[in-house]
């Protein structure tokens, strides 16, 4: 049982850094569509 438990444990570590090193190295486009937002006169003071 404590076999079992060590190699899951290295299993779920092994895991975690693949997926840290995954994220780390990703390369996500940046979005390419424009943001327009209309805000209107009366949040302004004055």
């Amino acid at each position: 049982m404590m076999r079992l438990s060590s190699v899951l444990i290295i299993l779920l570590l092994v895991g975690l850094a693949g997926g840290a090193v995954f994220l780390a190295t990703w390369e996500i486009p940046a979005p390419s569509a424009p943001v327009e937002k209309v805000i209107p006169n009366d949040n302004f003071p004055g």
